[in-house]
Formats: structure tokens, C-alpha cells, sequence
């Protein structure tokens, strides 16, 4: 059932306005803890799916929470790693409507355990002036932003000046020339600052201790596409897959 915020998020301030109604569906208790954006290109190339993948998943270990808008791309990538429990989605349309239907079933997910927001009433469909919206929204939440991939000319660049005006930090992925131009140039206007070591980076969040569990078997609760875990942890992914510890389904592996 589709409900309203019925407390304020001091975070929401920064806005040029603060949004009133917020409709909500899952759990809102989520907003009062911290929270880290994450954002970027909806078409990722291999290198940002390994470590924004990486980044996400070891920050929600550390017991950040973290925001994305839902969006192919980075944006799901985000809200898998960091696993469904522990993931706020901010829905550029009214909550009656899961969009993008790729990630429809990922939306449910985050619904039952999670958290999803959207500015609009349902029956708001994705209208393009929806977005923008739902990317200040975005940025308001997190006590910084990260871009871990964008285009010169991109939506993911309307979130940086978003992020720019609140006065929020903003880090970014090192990529190479040619690669990743808005976020190359943020780095070479000073605008960002550049992770270059990500578990230096999430320990000043808190600690990820993968000692008394196994990092794997945590990956997999994260439910990640199959290609990405056998590029991460392919003598894994076969050793558990023989026991029986894990399955395969719909290209993406989960607890058996």
C-alpha cells in the first residue's frame, strides 16, 4: 500500500523544494540512517559494472545505505550489490508503476525489503521533466555523491550540478582518456575527488569484517548476474556450484 512521509528528512533541505507529499512504499526507517548516493551511465562498460558492483556491495557491508534512481545500468547495479534490504530507489513515476520494466522484478524486491520514494501520485507515468526531479532527490539523500561513470552530456551530469549546488563531495572512478568524460573532466576542474583504493575509501564509513563469514556466499545474497561473478570469483563460483551451495536462476546466482 502506497503511503506518505510523515516525518521530515532534514537532508531533503537542500532541495529547491522540499518535496511534500513523498509517497513511499517498504520500509521508511531507512532515511534516518546514513546514506551514500551512487549514480551513473545507464550503458557501463566492463570495468565501472566490476567496481561499482565492488563499491556498493563493501559500503553496505559497512552499514551505509545506499541511493540510486532504479535506472538501467549503474543505477541497478547499485541497488543489487548493495542487496534489497539495505537500498533506497527513487522512482521517476507514481509508485503504481515499476519502470524500467527490466528492473520490475528487482523494484518488487525492494519494496518488500527495502525502501522506494517517488515526488509524483500514482498514475504518473515517466514523463522526461519527471527525472530530473527524481535526480535531486537522488543527490539530497546521501551524505556524498559518487558517479562512477557519465557522459559529457547526460542526465548523470544534471545530477552532479545538483550535487554542486548542495555542496555535497563528490568522487568519482578514475577511467582512462576517452572514457567517462564528465567524470574525467570533474576530475580535472577539481570538482571531484578520485577513489583509487575502494576498501581505504568504505573504511571511512565503517568496518567491512569478512572474516567471520564467507565473502562469497555475501556476494551471492546480492544476487549478482553470472557473468559478473565468474569474472570475480570464478574458482568460486565452480567449487560452489558443484556442492550445491548456489543456483543459477534467471542468469543470476542465489543461495541454493
Amino acid at each position: 500500500m502506497i503511503q506518505t512521509i510523515d516525518f521530515h528528512v532534514p537532508e531533503l533541505e537542500k532541495m529547491k523544494v522540499y518535496p511534500k507529499p513523498l509517497y513511499y512504499l517498504g520500509n521508511s526507517d531507512m532515511l534516518k540512517r546514513p546514506k551514500i548516493s551512487i549514480v551513473g551511465t545507464r550503458h557501463p562498460i566492463t570495468y565501472t559494472k566490476i567496481y561499482t558492483q565492488e563499491l556498493a556491495r563493501k559500503l553496505s557491508l559497512a552499514g551505509v545505505c545506499l541511493v540510486s534512481g532504479g535506472a538501467q545500468g549503474v543505477d541497478g547495479i547499485v541497488h543489487q550489490a548493495a542487496g534489497v534490504s539495505n537500498t533506497i530507489m527513487v522512482a521517476g513515476t507514481g509508485l503504481d508503476i515499476r519502470y524500467p520494466a527490466i528492473h520490475q522484478k528487482l523494484i518488487v524486491e525492494i519494496e518488500k525489503e527495502g525502501l522506494v520514494l517517488s515526488q509524483f501520485e500514482a498514475g504518473q507515468p515517466s514523463l522526461k521533466w519527471n527525472f530530473p526531479l527524481r535526480n535531486e532527490l537522488v543527490v539530497a539523500l546521501g551524505d556524498l555523491l559518487i558517479v562512477t561513470q557519465a557522459d559529457l552530456k547526460s542526465g548523470t551530469m544534471h545530477s552532479i550540478e545538483f550535487a554542486l549546488k548542495m555542496q555535497k563531495s563528490i568522487y568519482v572512478l578514475p577511467h582512462h582518456l576517452g572514457e567517462s568524460e564528465g567524470t574525467n573532466w570533474l576530475l580535472a576542474q577539481g570538482l571531484a575527488t578520485p577513489i583509487y583504493n575502494i576498501d581505504s575509501f568504505v573504511s571511512q564509513f565503517g568496518q567491512v569484517d569478512v572474516d567471520r563469514s564467507d565473502d562469497f556466499m555475501i556476494y551471492c545474497d546480492t544476487h549478482p548476474l553470472y557473468h559478473d561473478a565468474v569474472a570475480k570469483f570464478a574458482q568460486k563460483v565452480f567449487e560452489y556450484e558443484c556442492l550445491g551451495k548456489i543456483r543459477v536462476e534467471n542468469g543470476r546466482i542465489k543461495r541454493a
